[in-house]
């Protein structure tokens, strides 16, 4: 079994390989001649599911004074180091690739003597027939938040060094630099009231310069609280789990559990019963057919045709520790079936037929005369 920190590293490196894939995938044209055959062949794409999950981490350390923080503020104070995580958001987008080694190819057929070409991705899925335009990712339909890096804590920021006083540098023992803290507190409160209410001897000479005071007043207010109550620290991180639904779904709905958050770990593997789950189900709305003729008779695949996916739609819900986190329709390649177009249409000398393809599903996205 992985353990966190390794589930982390793979985690990432899955996610900046997602990332390369979109960023770095090039197309390359393939024109039938008689040198292959008037042949071209591809695979068309299988629907993964990229789920980001934003988990949150929470650092509380407890404060200097903290023993002395009910008896002169009356707050509870943090009273020992801890690190807590959290789900934040769950967020899917639906992205094509290619099915593997043992994907079945299609093989097209053209007209002899004719040149229609086709533009594929390295991957070898099918961009278009007939048609140059240059590749573009499939923009990305649900936006994934990114990490959020810790803030530095109020105690360690220079408003700190200033609201210390000189007699809390000198004093010797903790309870009295507690109680000269206090004190201050109070003082930086007393002035910020009297500057607000212009009762203040120096007054700020305009009001730019009152908010300038008022928010180190702040600042220096903040810093001496947290030495009593403690500090609490936000962060976040964002990981991309790939999940590819199973095209052979037995009934109307799949549930799977894509990874785990552990309130001292964060993000774990999907067995580790450290974490609560987070699950991800799909819900089959519309499975793809084959097209009927005007007889409602199935028609066959075309001799040689140009292969492409009829896709199903699911709805796609993502739950954690039953809540509802995202849920949106979506169309997914395995869901449905693979049908063909007449190889013809796109060798035809008055008016050549062009295609473009979904990336992420192989579907049809225009079919029309070649320009």
């Amino acid at each position: 079994m992985m353990t966190t920190t390794a589930m982390k590293a793979a985690l990432l490196a899955s996610a900046l390989l997602i990332a390369s894939q979109a960023s770095a995938q090039q197309t390359q044209k393939f024109t039938a001649t008689k040198a292959n055959e008037y042949g071209l062949t591809y695979t068309l794409p299988v629907t993964m599911l990229d789920i980001s999950i934003e988990t949150e981490r929470i650092d509380r350390e407890p404060g200097e004074f903290y023993n002395y923080s009910k008896k002169y503020l009356g707050i509870d104070p943090v009273m020992t180091p801890s690190t807590e995580w959290k789900l934040r958001s769950v967020t899917v987008n639906p992205r094509g690739e290619a099915p593997g080694d043992n994907a079945e190819r299609y093989l097209i057929k053209f007209k002899a003597g004719s040149t229609p070409f086709v533009l594929l991705t390295s991957d070898g899925l099918p961009v278009s027939i007939n048609s140059e335009i240059d590749y573009q990712p499939a923009p990305v339909p649900n936006p994934v938040p990114v990490n959020v890096k810790p803030e530095i804590s109020v105690l360690k920021r220079p408003e700190a060094r200033q609201a210390m006083t000189e007699d809390m540098l000198q004093a010797q023992s903790t309870a009295k630099r507690a109680e000269l803290a206090a004190a201050r507190i109070f003082e930086l409160r007393q002035s910020r009231s009297d500057i607000i209410s212009g009762q203040a001897d120096n007054m700020p000479s305009d009001g730019a310069a009152m908010q300038l005071v008022l928010d180190n007043l702040a600042r220096q207010e903040a810093a001496l609280t947290a030495m009593f109550t403690g500090t609490e620290i936000h962060s976040t991180e964002v990981h991309t789990v790939p999940f590819r639904p199973d095209g052979d779904i037995d009934g109307d709905s799949q549930t799977a559990t894509v990874g785990r958050i552990s309130v001292v770990d964060g993000l774990v593997e999907s067995d580790d019963l450290s974490g609560e789950p987070v699950t991800i189900t799909i819900d089959i709305i519309e499975r793809g057919e084959m097209p009927v003729n005007d007889k409602g008779e199935t028609l066959r695949f075309p001799k040689n045709g140009v292969a492409y996916n009829i896709p199903g739609r699911a709805r796609v819900t993502a739950g954690y520790m039953g809540r509802e986190l995202f849920s949106q329709e979506m169309e997914i390649a395995q869901l449905g079936i693979t049908f063909g177009l007449d190889p013809a249409i796109f060798t035809d000398k008055k008016a050549p037929a062009s295609l473009l393809f979904y990336p992420t599903t192989g579907a049809i996205k225009e079919l029309s005369t070649a320009k």
